[in-house]
């Protein structure tokens, strides 16, 4: 991949909004030439989406975020690849990765409650029969998603007393 651009792909990372006669200007660059590029980049699967961050906690919405460690036996030939698609495919997960470590799969979901999480993992996730294991940890509240801040904390501004 060029430079060229990987600067658009750096542009858009920031503001997926920006224009690619902004994206032109910001590169020095003919509007035409960046149009083609993104085009060429969203035909190649390089760009897959654009996408807003939500700040859930904001809004009046009750959605249970769980991140679930996965251990599981890999495949002779593929590997994790048929056991990562049979979880990715289903509605309620968010990612899903192929880790290092004490784990094999790191898989994010989304639910109503906590009683839609568990069901999940416990009806669906658990019951894949190379799955071994899994731990499960809810997301109590996010400071920060893909370098956006959520909350903006207030310096103190009180004078120090000490005894």
């Amino acid at each position: 991949m060029n430079e060229f651009k990987l600067s658009i792909l750096d542009l858009l990372k920031e503001d997926a909004r920006l224009s690619a006669a902004t994206i032109a200007t910001m590169l020095g660059a003919e509007e035409a030439d960046v149009s083609s590029a993104i085009a060429e980049m969203e035909r190649d699967h390089v760009i897959v989406k654009y996408a807003t961050v939500i700040n859930w906690s904001k809004v009046d919405d009750e959605k249970v975020t769980a991140l679930i460690e996965v251990e599981c036996t890999p495949e002779r030939g593929r590997g994790f690849e048929n056991i990562a698609e049979r979880i990715y495919l289903y509605p309620e997960v968010k990612s899903v990765y192929l880790m290092s470590g004490a784990y094999d799969l790191l898989v994010e979901i989304e639910g109503k409650n906590l009683k839609e999480v568990a069901s999940f993992v416990s009806n669906k996730l658990s019951t894949i029969e190379s799955v071994i294991a899994t731990k499960s940890f809810f997301i109590l509240k996010k400071y920060k998603q893909d370098g956006i801040i959520f909350e903006e904390f207030e310096d103190d501004h009180r004078l120090l007393v000490s005894p």
